[in-house]
């Protein structure tokens, strides 16, 4: 597969973020998004995820069923972490799994996996900020989805947690994934290229 985006821009309000962007990730790739705050990192992400509309240019993902229409190819892992406080660990990755379709790891495996093997049995509230990210981070593993859109995933987790993500991530691409990443933290990804969005200030942002 390859994610392909053509003269993308992206305004917030009268604000314009962000404009004539091309991107061209082919499989066993990632892109790593820096740039200070403000400067449209997630923005770009929820554009990518088609959830959210460019106020110009295309996304698409060459190589899925409906390159225009992809939301079923895509895993997106935003800043909340999308887990029900009321229920289970197991109960909330379970949740996502039958949701997601495609499974992939079972809830106990993709548990395991991310160092939250016996606690699937505690209800998410209960969970530290850390655990919830790695329960988070989980729920990459329970459907099979070859485009990660990540923003700030490291976010909480400690530095054991933080070379789990990195391994998993590279095992993703290694094996013909791909990885748009948001961060102003380092990210070990495997083969990777950055783009950084603060050195791609428009020149008069509020323009009509």
């Amino acid at each position: 597969m390859r994610l392909v985006a053509e003269g993308l821009s992206c305004r917030r309000g009268a604000r314009l973020l962000f404009e004539g962007l091309d991107l061209d990730l082919p499989a066993g790739r990632a892109l790593v998004v820096t740039g200070p705050n403000g400067t449209g990192k997630s923005s770009l992400l929820r554009l990518l995820a088609g959830l959210a509309s460019p106020a110009a240019g295309t996304v698409r993902l060459e190589g899925a069923a409906e390159p225009d229409d992809f939301g079923t190819e895509v895993h997106y892992l935003g800043h909340l972490d999308a887990h029900k406080a009321s229920l289970t660990a197991r109960e909330s990755l379970g949740f996502w799994r039958a949701m997601l379709g495609r499974p992939a790891l079972t809830v106990e495996d993709a548990l395991e996996t991310v160092g939250l093997g016996g606690l699937g049995g505690l209800p998410v509230a209960v969970l530290s900020a850390g655990q919830k990210r790695r329960l988070a981070l989980a729920r990459l593993l329970v459907a099979e989805r070859p485009l990660w859109l990540l923003d700030e995933p490291t976010t909480a987790l400690d530095a054991s947690a933080q070379l789990l993500f990195a391994g998993l991530a590279r095992a993703h691409v290694n094996k013909g994934g791909l990885i748009v990443a948001a961060t102003h933290a380092p990210l070990d990804l495997g083969p990777s290229d950055t783009l950084d969005l603060g050195a791609r200030r428009p020149s008069n942002p509020v323009a009509a």
